[in-house]
């Protein structure tokens, strides 16, 4: 596919992606997600014809075409359930967020969300034939969302990596913004809330369970690299069905603070206690994986539910007072003093990524190296020898790199944006409150503040489905939320005072 056409259908597909949510329900809705479900899969493969793995496929025509019609009948059957049962699609959706199918071509592998795209793909098209009732949500959210989604395809076209920033716009953002406002127009009642906890308790239940197998066996099920560092550590780390430990301890601490949130509202000892039981199993599952920056998001996660729940003031003095006692016990351990060459051994290279980072920032502080185009720019532009790592590990620093202040400001209105959505109306007290939705999106909160505290040591904001599920769970809890605490602010007032409680 010649350039003028990658970079055309590029620009196109983001920009339906942005309009699919920000438009009403409606046919012009429906055309843009159609547009950008059908844009991002042709693109993909356009950008890799030429690539070991397609030209095998070519080869095998017959391998090809069998495996096309079985994704086209799985989308199709898949759309006809979500259109006779809509409540199994957003179950679909999260429940489908940590399988990766590895796919083998070319003498080349790739674990992808193929799953979870045909899920999409049905759910898209169950919307098009059926498109539910438009619900009111939150305004500034879905524009900020629209706004990274199309500047990072803008930053495509100048990208030292276009191929690469091609590749995280079409599997990544448009696909899962298709999912965002697939999930935003779920009416979020208690029985889906409960159905989606139990479910993805359980999945990480089991997925513990196949990780204590590994450890008790020492033997993972994939991925090379991990099997030969667990043969040179002390001690041994398991990946589950994830690929890697830290995504799979990822996921593990943000069901941990889901799971403490529901433990911090429920009402009756009997759940209290089946909860308290499932959370130390997947304590159990987090330490099998000895990832560092997934206990760090855990805590940064109970920290939120803690001033919640509790109060802000004393959680921000007891995180203030860990965090700088921590830090000077690291520093000072063993009578010495920071050392920047220790602490990038100790990261497995992920120090030079930061200060690397920073410096291609320094480049070109404005517009940055162009969207994916971090480890050429790293690898191309620095003097770095040859590093162990050349993927960076932490979001800012990614964005800046990539993108300079121009996506730096984007990004982090998103954030703030996102934050504001979720928190909004969630510290006011009152004996009206409806425990349910407080439970639910004080747990979508928190799991998103775990998210980010993780993505500030292993990257992979945009890049997780996982983030755009939250935010779409935080813009519909939160309209859900003021629409039920009017009404019983409204039943209270109408009951005469004689009457009231």
């Amino acid at each position: 596919m010649s350039g003028f056409l990658s970079g055309a259908g590029l620009l196109i597909a983001a920009a339906a992606a942005a309009a699919s949510i920000l438009l009403p329900a409606g046919r012009a809705r429906s055309a843009a997600m159609l547009t950008a479900l059908v844009l991002f899969p042709i693109l993909i493969l356009g950008d890799q014809w030429h690539s070991h793995r397609i030209v095998e496929l070519r080869h095998h025509e017959a391998k090809a075409a069998a495996g096309i019609v079985i994704g086209v009948v799985a989308v199709l059957a898949l759309a006809w359930v979500f259109r006779r049962w809509p409540k199994l699609l957003p179950l679909a959706i999260i429940g489908l967020l940590p399988f990766r199918i590895p796919l083998e071509s070319g003498g080349e592998s790739a674990n992808l969300l193929v799953p979870l795209y045909v899920v999409i793909a049905a759910g898209v098209l169950s919307a098009v034939v059926s498109p539910p009732p438009g619900r009111k949500t939150s305004v500034w959210l879905p524009r900020a969302l629209a706004a990274f989604v199309v500047l990072y395809t803008l930053q495509t076209f100048y990208s030292e990596d276009f191929s690469k920033g091609l590749q995280e716009v079409c599997f990544f953002l448009v696909p899962f913004t298709l999912a965002y406002g697939l999930l935003r127009d779920v009416e979020w009642d208690r029985r889906l809330l409960t159905w989606v906890f139990l479910m993805i308790v359980g999945e990480a239940i089991l997925f513990v369970l196949i990780g204590s197998i590994e450890y008790v066996s020492e033997s993972l099920f994939w991925n090379e690299a991990v099997i030969r560092s667990n043969e040179f550590h002390t001690y041994f780390r398991v990946n589950s069905v994830f690929w890697d430990p830290n995504i799979f301890g990822r996921y593990l601490a943000l069901v941990l603070v889901v799971a403490t949130a529901a433990l911090l509202w429920v009402k009756t000892r009997r759940d209290f206690w089946l909860i308290a039981g499932a959370i130390l199993v997947l304590w159990l599952g987090l330490a099998q994986t000895f990832s560092q920056s997934s206990f760090v998001a855990m805590l940064a996660g109970l920290a939120m539910l803690a001033a919640l729940r509790w109060s802000w003031r004393w959680t921000l003095a007891v995180v203030v007072i860990a965090t700088v006692g921590g830090a000077l016990v690291v520093i000072m351990i063993g009578g010495k003093g920071f050392d920047l060459n220790r602490f990038n051994v100790d990261t497995s290279g992920r120090g030079h990524l930061i200060s690397g980072g920073a410096e291609l920032f320094s480049e070109r502080p404005l517009w940055g190296y162009g969207s994916g185009s971090f480890q050429h720019a790293y690898e191309n532009h620095l003097r770095t020898g040859k590093a162990p790592v050349t993927i960076s590990h932490t979001e800012p620093i990614t964005v800046a790199s990539e993108q300079g202040l121009i996506g730096l400001v984007f990004y982090v209105g998103l954030i703030a944006i996102a934050l504001w959505t979720m928190g909004a109306g969630l510290w006011a007290r009152g004996p009206d409150r409806p425990t349910i939705t407080v439970a639910a999106r004080a747990a979508v909160l928190a799991s998103f503040v775990a998210l980010l505290a993780h993505t500030m040591a292993y990257a992979g904001f945009f890049q997780d489905p996982i983030t755009y599920v939250l935010l779409a769970l935080g813009a519909s809890l939160a309209v859900s939320h003021r629409r039920i605490s009017a009404s019983s602010v409204a039943r209270v007032q109408s009951t005469p005072r004689s009457l009231r409680p």
